[in-house]
């Protein structure tokens, strides 16, 4: 590691996953140490069920009793042997055998019993056994000082309740300075309470089920003789808490209402978002169209009903083939949305041949759409590039037509990056990355917004976009974005729009994706539970606060611009926001944090980018919008997925974590969610280290703690339990099951691979093409050299427009036609959106690489009173439409677009005074004037 850069990254990788390991041992230190930390005292007692069947105090089996602790019956019967040469019988375990003991068996110590019990009771070290058939035993004495060496399971800790319960019963209990003493055969003995001082014997009988502390303390004879009968008689303590072990206690509920709390949560709102919200987000209202009420999801809308939103379907590609490609693309033109408000809009990142591919994508595009030949040949427009150094100049070149699969003809536009000519003969010329390819059209979008500077694509965009869809591209309000590997199910489209419509304040939302290859192999199959439970549980959840932290990439939609509140004439940008755009084409990406999250993560980016940048916004999940997708096969491929997966998702959650402004507050809130999850992500391998060794303690012992039981049911056993009440398909009751026996990899093995990768910024085995070299995603630039951005032209649409006039001035001047530059020179042309398939289809075009029919029979074909995209320029155009009609739009149509519902002509003219108005019109009278003119001549001059 020579490389600054490298070196740089390898320290941020080890110290987030030093920072990981802290995490994880926080986790385990919560989880297993703090309450024998702080409830020292209390670790050593436990509970006992201490009473038999007579209410006789016993043990636990292979274990006796002796003043209050708990020993193992093994040893003792070993150190009585020793010192007795007799064994223990069986029928001593679980006995309280503490009269054979003794603190004191010689002379050499002071007995604190003498002087007080008779020698011959003293000196009696009988024990009774269990079982009343055998022999009590007898023998002499055993020092207690012989146990110190002996396992101490646990001291016996008696509630309040046992001891006040057993006030009554035949075994008698009180309490003296927290030890609890078994008094039942001083009271029952009449010799043996005889001993005893009348005052001492008056406070037990007393003081049964109760504590005598303070009755002692009033009576100094009784205390002389207290020592002796903690001695002879203690037979545990009592069960109390230290204020720590009540901190400990407190703060372990704390995490568990927390958790549980979070999990429960997670799955209730999930099922009223899945009763009562999902539906209501999609249901269109009802719009009377044709003097009837119309379906929802197939009537056509009119320009200014109900319903009137263009819709971009953003198709990014990289190395796919043409069996992806055309699938996807399939899928899209057959949406039951209107075909005549959709636009398809493919982006091909790079002359890029991929594996199994004979041709480059951007070429495997095109041959797939009828190109319209009336904008002739595609050249290379530049633009500035998501890139640094040199790389930030690129071009590229914009396909526009139409694309048709059985009745469905829908406008395309396809923009191919073939890099500049410096490039050509690098492996891959003109790849820029996906988040570049987004930008594209967010960069364009934003301008045309705002009314901004363009670059030469830019206005070829508008201009071609213009053309094939008949209005200008600030019409669209909402952008559609999928993978080319994505296939998109019919009424998804509908769908998602609707949810748009209906309320203008979801600004993005995305469908469901499934698995297209479910049983391919073992990879698959694990993989299916965590599609579904990622979309029904953590989704939809999110979308009952309106803030769905990831909107897939392969299948989402985002809103361009939403309508101001109260003036509905005006509108608030939203994709296309100057502070979103800005961000996100960002090329100087020098820190780790930075890379993964725009070189790895640029889907999640963007959402992360929405909700920071509008979070009273909403973001949700539409489940009826549902699509299918190839997930990898092979587990390296997986491997490397779930890397670049991960890895964004922890360092989006670190920026989304920051946003203050998300619902709700404090523990409910959104921000503490995001909190949490970001957690329970980095401490996944610790969470199922913990959780297999809490199966092991339950399998081998026998115990099982509550607490983390109960977590372990509500996290791993209540997705099962939602897929009942909501899908009701028990299918994925299997696929769970097959889930769970794969949490090993998903929770050990991919997180730990990611994590040290965090310094791998490369899309690994998902990208592969015949070339050499990765994306420009994985690369680092090593461009040294500055590239001058003023080289590539910012003009404004006007300027664009008044240039590409003045050269058909020019080229009509050639052909002795006089025209202002200033008029637009469509009116000696007419088209017809839907002829432009018709016209292709005719043989007229060969682009699309395609043989078509005969002239003849596509002419039948055509509809009625339809139109050739050209007119020649003798022909006789009535120019009443561009008098009569009007639109508040800013742009000066180039082509005269047709109004989709009444086969109309259009004029779209700028915002101009009534005076520069009624100038336009005088020119144009003249222009008309100037033709009839012209003709005349022309048929006088025949005529001679």
């Amino acid at each position: 590691m020579t490389d600054k850069n490298v070196i740089q990254a390898w320290r941020e990788k080890v110290t987030l996953c030093l920072i990981i390991l802290l995490m994880m041992i926080l986790m385990g230190f919560f989880t297993f140490g703090l309450q024998p930390l702080l409830c020292r005292e209390s670790k050593n007692s436990v509970y006992l069920n201490w009473k038999d069947d007579k209410g006789e105090i016993v043990t636990h089996d292979s274990s006796v009793l002796i003043n209050g602790i708990w020993y193992s019956y093994n040893y003792v019967n070993a150190v009585v042997k020793n010192q007795t040469n007799k064994e223990l019988g069986v029928s001593y375990k679980t006995v309280d055998i503490s009269n054979l003991f003794r603190t004191c068996t010689d002379n050499k110590c002071k007995d604190v019993c003498k002087g007080i019990i008779d020698e011959g009771t003293l000196n009696d070290c009988s024990i009774t056994p269990a079982k009343f058939s055998e022999k009590a035993f007898n023998g002499k004495c055993i020092s207690r000082s012989t146990l110190k060496g002996g396992r101490q399971y646990a001291k016996v800790s008696f509630s309040w309740k046992d001891i006040e319960d057993n006030y009554s019963g035949k075994t008698r209990l009180t309490v003296y300075n927290g030890h609890v003493m078994n008094i039942t055969s001083i009271l029952a003995n009449n010799t043996l309470s005889k001993m005893f001082n009348s005052k001492t014997l008056n406070v037990l009988e007393r003081g049964a089920g109760r504590d005598i502390s303070l009755d002692v303390s009033m009576y100094p004879d009784a205390r002389k003789q207290m020592d002796c009968l903690l001695e002879r008689y203690t037979v545990g303590v009592v069960d109390t808490k230290t204020p720590s072990c009540y901190l400990a206690n407190t703060i372990m509920i704390i995490f568990l209402v927390a958790i549980l709390g979070v999990v429960l949560t997670r799955f209730f709102m999930a099922l009223i978002f899945s009763w009562f919200i999902a539906d209501k987000l999609t249901v269109a209202k009802h719009s009377m169209y044709g003097g009837k009420e119309a379906d929802p999801l197939e009537y056509e809308v009119s320009i200014r009903g109900n319903g009137d939103i263009y819709v971009i379907c953003l198709v990014t590609c990289y190395s796919e083939g043409k069996e992806g490609l055309q699938t996807t693309l399939n899928s899209l033109a057959s949406t039951t949305y209107n075909d005549k408000k959709k636009l398809i809009f493919v982006i091909a990142d790079g002359e890029v041949v991929g594996v199994g591919n004979d041709i480059s994508t951007p070429e495997i595009a095109r041959r797939m759409i009828y190109e319209d030949p009336a904008l002739g040949e595609a050249q290379p427009k530049s633009y500035l590039a998501v890139a640094t150094g040199e790389k930030q100049h690129n071009m590229a070149k914009v396909y526009a037509g139409t694309y048709q699969i059985k009745d469905h003809t829908v406008p395309i536009i396809i923009v191919g990056k073939c890099g500049t000519p410096a490039e050509s003969n690098s492996p891959k010329p003109g790849n820029r990355g996906k988040r570049d390819s987004q930008i594209i059209l967010m960069n364009f979008l934003s301008r045309v917004l705002y009314d901004d500077r363009m670059t030469p694509l830019d206005y070829e965009l508008f201009t071609k976009i213009h053309h094939v869809t008949g209005v200008t591209p600030d019409n669209f309000e909402i952008v559609m974005m999928v993978d080319a590997d994505t296939k998109v199910l019919p009424d998804s489209l509908s769908y998602m729009v609707n949810a748009m419509r209906n309320d203008t304040e979801i600004m993005g939302l995305c469908g469901e994706t499934r698995i297209a290859n479910k049983t391919t192999s073992w990879v698959t199959c694990i993989q299916v539970f965590e599609y579904y439970i990622s979309h029904h549980l953590s989704k939809a959840f999110e979308s009952v606060f309106g803030g769905v932290t990831c909107l897939p990439g392969c299948f989402c939609m985002y809103r361009i611009k939403a309508p101001k509140m109260n003036e509905p004439n005006k509108c608030i940008p939203i994709l296309v926001n100057v502070d979103i755009v800005e961000e996100y084409s960002e090329n100087i990406v020098d820190t780790l944090h930075k890379k993964n999250l725009l070189l790895l993560g640029e889907d999640r980016f963007l959402s992360t980018l929405m909700l920071n940048t509008f979070p009273r916004r909403k973001m949700v999940f539409i489940p009826q919008a549902r699509c299918k997708t190839i997930v990898p096969d092979r587990f390296n491929v997986l491997l490397s997925q779930r890397r670049r997966w991960i890895n964004s998702t922890i360092h989006n959650l670190m920026e989304l974590v920051l946003v203050k402004d998300l619902c709700g507050t404090f523990c409910f809130s959104m921000q503490f969610v995001v909190g949490l999850e970001l957690f329970g992500t980095v401490v996944l391998p610790a969470a199922i280290c913990f959780t297999i060794y809490l199966l092991g303690v339950i399998i081998i012992k026998g115990e099982a703690p509550i607490i983390p039981i109960l977590m372990l049911i509500a996290i791993l056993g209540l997705p099962g339990v939602l897929i009942l009440l909501t899908s009701r398909k028990l299918v994925y009751v299997l696929w769970m099951l097959i889930y769970l026996l794969a949490l090993p990899i998903w929770n050990l093995v991919l997180p730990l691979y990611a994590f040290w990768h965090f310094d791998d910024f490369s899309w690994g085995e998902t990208r592969k093409v015949n070339s050499s070299g990765g994306s420009y995603e994985s690369s680092e630039s090593t461009e040294t050299k500055k590239f001058d951005v003023t080289t590539i032209p910012l003009k404004k649409w006007e300027e664009y427009e008044v240039e590409e006039r003045k050269k058909k001035a020019a080229l009509l001047r050639n052909t002795n036609l006089m025209i202002n530059p200033l008029t637009p020179l469509n009116i000696l042309a007419a088209r017809d959106t839907d002829s432009i398939a018709e016209s292709t289809l005719s043989g007229k075009s060969g682009k699309s690489g395609k043989s078509g029919k005969s002239g003849k029979s596509n002419k039948n074909k055509k509809k009625k009173g339809a139109k050739s995209p050209t007119i020649p320029l003798s022909s006789n155009v009535s120019d009443t439409s561009f008098s009569n009609t009007s639109s508040p739009n800013k742009y000066i149509s180039q082509l005269p677009p047709m109004n989709i519902k009444t086969n109309q002509k259009i004029i779209i003219l700028p915002p101009q005074t009534q005076q520069q108005f009624q100038q336009q019109q005088q020119q144009q009278q003249q222009l008309g004037q100037f033709k009839q003119n012209f003709m005349n001549n022309n048929k006088k001059s025949n005529g001679n």
